[in-house]
Parts: structure tokens; sequence; C-alpha cells
């Protein structure tokens, strides 16, 4: 019998579950909420996080991370990106050894300024390194779950080892490219919500359907310099975890951060907005490290800037879309000063 355990209760931690269990794992899904725990194992549903899909009798919700993890042979991270350390912190001596561990989750940790490689590096012991991997590409959860086809990529330094996890959990509704590209994998991902945001904000202020092509083309160029900049192939993000995941969470109605620019385009205030919902925007917080991480390495990056600004300081939307206008005229393709 098989076992896989995934770590998070969201929408996206519930699909990948799903996704396990359409592959004929018997899941342990660790939630922290007994609310959640209790849906998922009586009425296979998670109405808090990912209302309105059936979920597999396979899945069965735990509290308990050792219970969880106990003979897994695919581990799954998917709790939010700023909550990552915490709970690695919490299982580290948990893990089970020689299987692969699949990081989902999407972000840059605030203060640190770090991947969740960096991340989970800095934390597991040496043993479990080679065997971390990175998923990411456009992919909501929703659609996941009902096993509506997507393409995603799955990055780590062993290629042996991602492609252990391409074939775990790669099916005809849900393919799976490998990269060895960690970085730019988890950049494409971490920041298209920051940039998603900005696209949001567009729409809710009215400026229409060219201004928002403006913003994902410029914000994928920010997302390929601050990319470049710690590493990474710039090609990575011509693919599924650049512009793919950038152009669906940009422009797909389902994407939280793109609601959430939404909202604060047409004037409410952001606690109000993030209070409306239980799940969480990955963007809202990654701005802030996004635009310190690019300042620290000398990188422009004039949308992710103003978005940190609108978000983290009280500064208008009115306002950052006519600071962006008006920046200097330059060539496109030239290599931009720090602002």
């Amino acid at each position: 019998m098989r076992k896989a355990c995934v770590f998070g209760s969201g929408g996206w931690g519930t699909a990948l579950a799903q996704l396990c269990a359409f592959k004929g794992y018997d899941v342990a899904q660790w939630v922290r909420e007994p609310e959640v725990a209790e849906s998922v194992n009586r009425a296979h549903e998670n109405p808090l996080f990912l209302p309105g899909v059936r979920l597999s009798e396979r899945i069965a919700a735990t509290m308990d991370e050792q219970e969880a993890l106990r003979g897994s042979e695919i581990v799954l991270l998917v709790v939010p990106s700023q909550f990552l350390r915490s709970v690695v912190l919490r299982i580290r001596y948990l893990l089970p050894t020689g299987v692969p561990i699949v990081c989902c989750s999407k972000g840059i940790e605030k203060g640190s300024l770090e991947l969740m490689s960096e991340v989970l590096q800095g934390e597991l012991p040496g043993k479990y390194h080679p065997y971390l991997t990175f998923l990411s590409g456009p992919s909501f959860a929703g659609e996941v779950a009902l096993g509506k086809p997507a393409n995603v990529t799955v990055a780590g330094q062993s290629r042996q080892v991602r492609t252990a996890v391409q074939s775990m959990l790669g099916s005809p509704s849900f393919r799976i490219y490998t990269s060895a590209d960690v970085v730019g994998v988890q950049v494409g991902g971490a920041v298209k919500n920051v940039i998603a945001i900005a696209v949001g904000a567009c729409d809710g202020m009215g400026f229409g359907l060219s201004a928002q092509a403006s913003l994902i083309t410029r914000g994928l160029a920010e997302i390929t310099r601050l990319a470049v900049a710690k590493g990474a192939n710039p090609l990575t993000l011509s693919g599924h975890a650049g512009i793919g995941d950038l152009v669906l969470t940009c422009t797909g109605s389902l994407s939280r951060n793109r609601r959430v620019g939404y909202a604060l385009g047409q004037g409410k205030p952001l606690a109000e907005v993030l209070g409306s919902t239980p799940m969480i925007a990955e963007g809202v917080e990654t701005a802030h490290s996004v635009r310190d991480l690019a300042r620290k390495l000398g990188v422009s990056m004039p949308i992710s800037e103003e978005v940190a600004r609108v978000l983290h300081e009280g500064g208008s939307v009115a306002e950052a879309a006519r600071t962006l206008m008006e920046r200097p005229l330059r060539e496109e393709l030239e290599e931009p000063e720090r602002d």
C-alpha cells in the first residue's frame, strides 16, 4: 500500500492531496485546524479552503505530524511560505529518509530574504538535501482537484529525484516537466504573485487591458532580472514556472493575488480585503521581501517597489501608477540602473 504525506490544509495542499489520491496513494494530510480535519475525514470536503470539491476517501486528515509522516513514500510541503521554517523545525527529525520532499510553497521569507530552498537547506540535515524538489507552474487548486488539465514544472538538483517526482505525481491531466534550475523556478513562482497584485489593481482602477498587458510584460522583465541575479537561467522564465504561472495569476478570476489588487484598485483598505477571506494571498508578504531582496542585489524592480509601497507604506494605487508611467524613457532591452 503506497502512502503520500501532504503538509498543508489550504486549497493547494488539499488539491495536491486529491492529486495523490488520484494516483492511487493513501494520503495523510496534516492540517492545523480541527474543523478542517473533521470535515475532511467525515464529509470528505474542505469547505473552508476548497469549497465545492468532493474529496477522495483515500485522504485522511490528521493534526499529528508523526502519524502523517510515518511510512510515506513522498512528502509534499504546502504551507504558506512565511510559515515553512517553523513547520520544518517541528518535523525535521521525523521526516522519512530517502524519499522525495516536494516543496510547493511559493514565496521569499521575510527578514532572511531566503528562497524556500535556502530555508530548507539551512534547517534540514544534509541527508535530506539531495531529495529536495520544488513544484511550480500555472495551476489553480480548484481545477487540479477536479482533474482538469494543468502543466507544471518540478525542479531539483538530482535528475533522478526530480524524474521520480515527475513519475509519482504526473498523470494525463497533470503533466510535469523537470528542471535543474531550482532558483529560477522558485523566483518565478514567488514574484508572479506580486505582479498579479499590480495587474489586479490596474483592472480595479479601470485602466484597461493594454495597461494590464504592459504590467505583465514588464513584470516578467523584473522577475527575470531578479532570478538571474540569484544565479538562474533566464530561459527558465519563458517556461511554465515563469511566463506560464505569471499569465495565469495575473489574468485568472480564481487568482487570490489578483483579487487583492483589484479590491485595492477599487479603493478598499488592505485590512478589509485580507479580512474577507481565510485564504492567504502570498504576494502581500512576498512584496516586502522582493523589494528588499532587489535592493540588496542591486536589481531594478519598479513595479514590485510600488506594490510594496502600496501594501506596506500606505501608498495609493493612483500614485503608484503615475510613478511608473512617468519614469525616465529608455531603450526597452537596455539594462536599467538601480532606482
